[in-house]
């Protein structure tokens, strides 16, 4: 049976073994009768003999298997060695005189879209958008297959082997076809979305629009337009009108992008009616696939084309309701919840819970002098999943402790740091309490006991914390911003945070401390060599093992390992997220050992060096302002300036003492949850964490006792998907939304609050500066091998065990945080701009678009 090279777009083979996930999605739009521009496939059988015929898929294959998605080198150099394969293959007589026919029956030389469809591509659980190319307004017989030469080698394109690789997808079975259409002239084009990409509601349409064709919208070249409409009715329930500096337009050769007439820069580019139009036909698309779906169209003398049509795969879950476990209750994510950005697993929301709502109490009676509050009012709770506190405990209560708070301020500067060092000593001496056995001869129930007493002693040393170096870093730091700015600052004068910058916290030694690793092991030719060329997830594995890899030398091996678990012992306890589900670097030290290579390969510059430059600007401007000032103005200055310069890098030290007890007290949990896989009670260890503390005590009596305990891993499993399904939601900063607490709109100042445009998202303005450059969205330290030099930082929170990414990071971007939390002060540190608090910024950017961070105005422009 001759091969089927090419075939007409509404063909009833074009399925998505022919002709690809683009193709099959356009022939079935264009078979139910969709405005689609005319077009033919050239099937995934032209691509398998053009392969198989120039004996391809052995080199292409040796090609990509040394590439490795963490290191984007090797996927380019794959990628650069196999598109020479393409481009040096000569076109078979075939598959070009099919090809060539199927072009004239569209015109006589016709502009064209010649678009790649991939496989696997456009599917429900992975769009693969953007990994293979278009070209258009392609123009002639020999140019349209150069293009589709060109398509066929963009299966192989950097960003494509490396999705592949991270998401499973094996080389071997993927193939591409081809979709050359009618270009259409487009005036203006666009995306739909049939549900709010946004927040979930599939009851709203989203419609970006901006003028020309629509690839100035897909790259992310031009700020689009941006309609939402209310899907059952068609109302239009929110236009921004974004200024439209750039299209993409057609020339005699291809396109190019130029400046948006200045008639049009402001003006709409749907009407109403259009609109409406445009929304009917989102709706039927929908309807067609049965899932909210984004669709690209584009709009030719007033009459719309579909160009194409996917399913949505990164819906945020439909809004949850977020009932009030105290309907009289205010709930807010603060104080210790900014250390617990995601779901609580169940373990830490019932043992954690409960200790560190005694240990509020205990902050609140100790302030107060007072009997404490009514055991009545619950202070920390879990609404979907995610920590609040309550802060709705009376008004004289709140009034009792802010006035005694006041009184006691002179004492807490004095206390800070004594009370700090002696709350660490006593967890020091908690730990090693706990380590004076092995694990293995405790029984079941005193490792519970153990992990109550080791987080009892972390939350009494952030009590401690929050009344002394937190608290002290705020006052000081508050005192001296104040009294700089109105009193003694002048035009061209720097900004207060250039006093307090330059200074050795714990996580910038961490830094150091790293970095010097790097250098040592610089000088060691075999060992370097073997660091520089090892994936961090094998240099892990392989740190774990006695013997030397092949071509490292034995002594430096071993004193890589010593120096290496030196720094862990010193710095491994720093932890990502105060829930002990999660681990800590001592635990999974991928992480630290990226940024490592990072460092040896010498992408990321000396710490030392960036210290000691920021040190010698503060003096400086410190000299300058104090040869300025006289008298007592000068004595204030040098007072208040040396009290924020001293508390600022303290408060830095106490939080990364939060996780000391860690690696000990996840230690206790890992040998009672291998104890209950060994009493087939749980499938794994891990599983642990997912059991409730009531649960977890009954199994540990159980065993204690030489029963069997009850199975829960039917538990665990439902569980499990709980938590996924809570974990793509917003948690609201306060609850009820909206609510005012004494009059203040806490959720102004926990965080950024909305914005009138779609594509600007508020933050606290937390460090200066501006900058432009690729977002890299990080949701954890499994994560941390996609950020490169250069990206902006974008991430739930960062807690001391992030810092090493702060010298890749050009710019910092945070969910959940202020002016005063860990990501502030040390981004201040880096030189770094940095916008905090925004609430949404890890659901609303993805990685790779380019955004604009403003650590002056508070802002993050996407």
């Amino acid at each position: 049976m001759p091969q089927i090279y090419t075939l007409p777009l509404a063909d009833l083979q074009a399925t998505i073994e022919t002709v690809g996930g683009k193709g099959a999605s356009l022939a079935r739009l264009s078979e139910a009768g969709f405005p689609v521009p005319e077009g033919f496939h050239i099937t995934t059988a032209a691509y398998r003999q053009f392969v198989a015929g120039h004996g391809l898929q052995g080199l292409i294959l040796a090609a990509v298997s040394a590439a490795t998605p963490d290191q984007p080198e090797t996927l380019e150099e794959a990628s650069g060695r196999i598109g020479t394969l393409f481009a040096e293959s000569e076109m078979p007589v075939d598959i070009a005189a099919a090809i060539r026919r199927a072009y004239a029956e569209l015109g006589d030389e016709l502009p064209v879209a010649v678009r790649s469809s991939a496989t696997a591509e456009d599917l429900p659980e992975a769009s693969f958008a953007g990994q293979q190319e278009t070209y258009l307004n392609i123009r002639g017989e020999d140019a349209v297959l150069e293009a589709v030469k060109r398509c066929w080698a963009s299966l192989w394109t950097g960003r494509a082997i490396g999705y592949r690789l991270r998401n499973g997808i094996s080389h071997q079975e993927v193939s591409l076809a081809v979709v050359v259409q009618k270009l259409v002239p487009a005036e203006a084009a666009g995306i739909l979305f049939t549900a709010n990409p946004l927040n979930g509601k599939r009851d709203e349409i989203v419609i970006n629009a901006a003028w020309g064709l629509g690839e100035a919208v897909v790259s992310g070249a031009v700020t689009p337009d941006t309609v939402t409409v209310e899907k059952a009715t068609g109302r239009v329930l929110h236009r921004a009108i974004a200024a439209k500096q750039v299209m993409t337009i057609r020339t005699e050769v291809g396109t190019r992008e130029q400046g948006v007439p200045n008639s049009k820069v402001n003006v709409p580019v749907l009407s109403d009616s259009q609109v409406t139009e445009l929304t009917n036909f989102g709706t039927q698309i929908e309807a067609l696939y049965g899932r909210p779906m984004d669709i690209e169209w584009a709009m030719a003398g007033g009459k719309f084309a579909m160009l194409q049509a996917r399913p949505i795969t990164a819906l945020p879950e439909a809004p949850m309701g977020w009932k009030l476990p105290d309907p009289k209750g205010f709930y807010m994510r603060a104080s210790i919840i900014e250390q617990l950005p995601e779901p609580l697993t169940p373990l830490f929301a019932t043992l954690g819970g409960s200790i560190i709502d005694s240990a509020t109490r205990h902050l609140f009676a100790f302030m107060t002098g007072g009997k404490g509050l009514n055991q009545q009012i619950k202070l920390f709770t879990t609404i979907n999943g995610y920590g609040y506190m309550n802060g709705n405990f009376g008004l004289w209560n709140t009034v009792k402790a802010g006035v005694s708070q006041l009184f006691k301020m002179n004492w807490i500067f004095k206390q800070s740091e004594p009370r700090w060092r002696q709350a660490r000593e006593h967890y020091l001496g908690m730990i090693r309490g706990w380590q004076a056995r092995p694990l293995g001869d405790y029984n079941a129930v005193e490792l519970l006991d153990g992990v109550r007493s080791l987080f009892g002693e972390t939350m009494e040393l952030y009590t401690v914390l929050q009344t002394g170096p937190i608290a002290t870093a705020l006052g000081s730091e508050t005192i001296f911003s104040q009294l700089y700015n109105r009193l003694i600052k002048k035009k061209g004068d720097p900004e207060a945070s250039a006093f307090l910058m330059g200074f050795e916290s714990a996580p910038i030694r961490a830094e150091q401390s790293l970095y010097s690793l790097a250098e040592w092991a610089r000088g060691c030719d075999s060992l370097a060599a073997h660091v520089s060329a090892t994936s961090s997830v094998q240099l892990a594995a392989e740190l774990e093992r006695a013997d030397p890899p092949a071509g490292v030398e034995s002594r430096e091996w071993s004193e890589w390992q010593r120096r290496f678990h030196e720094h862990l012992a010193n710095y491994g306890h720093f932890t990502y997220d105060l829930d002990f589900s999660k681990a800590v670097a001592a635990d999974d030290p991928v992480p630290l050992l990226e940024t490592c290579r990072m460092y040896l390969l010498g992408r990321v510059g000396s710490p030392y060096a960036r210290v000691k430059a920021l040190a010698d600007q503060r003096e400086q401007a410190t000299g300058i302002m104090l040869r300025r000032l006289h008298g007592p103005l000068r004595s204030i200055f040098r007072r208040q300036m040396q009290s924020a310069q001293k508390y600022a890098p303290l408060r830095e030290d106490g939080l990364s003492d939060l996780g000391l007890g860690y690696p000990l007290l996840r230690g206790m949990l890992h040998e009672l949850g291998c104890r209950l896989v060994q009493a087939a009670a749980l499938d794994q260890t891990e599983d642990v964490f997912w059991l409730k503390e009531q649960e977890a005590v009954e199994a540990a009596e159980a065993l204690d006792q030489g029963r069997s305990p009850a199975s829960m891993k039917a538990a665990v499993r439902d569980r499990r998907e709980a938590w996924q399904a809570e974990q793509r939601v917003s948690p609201p900063v306060v609850l009820p939304v909206g609510s005012k607490y004494m009059g203040m709109d806490v959720e102004k100042l926990t965080s950024g609050g909305p914005t009138d445009n779609p594509h600007v998202i508020k933050g606290f303005a937390s460090s200066q500066g501006k900058v432009t450059a690729p977002a890299r969205v990080l949701l954890g330290p499994q994560d941390f091998d996609q950020m490169r030099p250069g990206d902006v930082l974008v991430a739930p929170l960062t807690t001391p065990a992030w810092t090493p990414l702060f010298a890749m990071a050009s710019a910092i971007v945070t969910d959940i945080g202020g002016p005063l939390s860990h990501s502030s002060i040390v981004a201040r540190e880096y030189g770094i701009p940095a916008v905090l608090g925004t609430g949404v910024a890890t659901r609303r950017i993805r990685s790779g678009q380019t955004i604009t961070v403003d650590g002056s105005a508070g802002t993050v422009t996407c």
